[in-house]
């Protein structure tokens, strides 16, 4: 990967650029739309290759789709795919915990980490599709999301997909076996989970950030890592990659 980063990369780019990096490579990944899909062919071009993505509709790929999509089933996305098979078959392989890594979308993120894609007051959100699922089962899961204080509550609105609840050991004790969110990534910021509270930590910020921004954002009283670090920026090629999946910017523009 070069280290060279390009000059004024997007807080977006930022932001997807430090969710590829979470991708191990080897890893089963279950692969959403928009920014996840793009953070996994960067990981898939540059460091991860022997990553595998699942898709909801059942699509598994050891490739990054051919070309941009608009939803799953696109051509670009069943082109080269390893197999096409069903929505069973995928939600079948996390019953089974063979799924590394969930990457997640969300309108609402709570302290603790629990997600919100099913209600805001009276407004209906398109709920939760396979969130729940990827979230109590996957070995892990990342989330990335945009940073506004409507959307990082104190507590959930509707609580959709399961992070650590009210914190502690209580993803043990109702008896989910994944291990809840590894990283939240937002436009500002990285937080990583507290092992022992489950609480959500601020360990990184973005260039040209501050914590004051981030506490601004968040409703409520954040927790910074004492070895709180900058998020490195993106380099040309994580950036060639981002170009060539949002090629108009609508995911990753200013």
């Amino acid at each position: 990967m070069s280290d060279r980063p390009a000059l004024s990369p997007t807080p977006r780019q930022v932001m997807v650029a430090a969710a590829a990096r979470e991708i191990r490579d080897g890893e089963i990944v279950f692969v959403g739309m928009r920014l996840p899909l793009i953070a996994f062919a960067i990981a898939k071009a540059l460091h991860a290759p022997t990553a595998i993505g699942l898709f909801e509709n059942g699509v598994i790929r050891d490739t990054a789709p051919l070309a941009p999509l608009v939803t799953m089933g696109d051509p670009p996305n069943i082109a080269g795919a390893v197999a096409c098979t069903g929505l069973l078959d995928v939600m079948g392989l996390l019953q089974q915990g063979r799924v590394d890594l969930g990457l997640l979308g969300a309108a609402e993120v709570d302290r603790f980490g629990n997600l919100n894609t099913t209600r805001v007051g009276d407004v209906r959100l398109p709920g939760s599709g396979g969130s729940c699922d990827i979230a109590a089962l996957s070995r892990r899961f990342i989330v990335l999301l945009a940073h506004e204080r409507r959307r990082f509550r104190e507590r959930v609105a509707f609580l959709t997909s399961p992070g650590h609840g009210p914190g502690g050991d209580w993803r043990r004790r109702t008896g989910l076996r994944g291990g809840g969110p590894a990283k939240v990534i937002s436009h500002l910021g990285v937080f990583a989970t507290d092992p022992d509270s489950g609480e959500l930590v601020l360990v990184t910020v973005h260039p040209g950030v501050g914590v004051d921004d981030v506490r601004r954002e968040t409703d409520w009283d954040v927790r910074v890592s004492p070895s709180l670090e900058e998020t490195p920026l993106p380099g040309r090629e994580e950036l060639a990659v981002i170009a060539r999946f949002d090629r108009e910017g609508r995911g990753t523009g200013s």
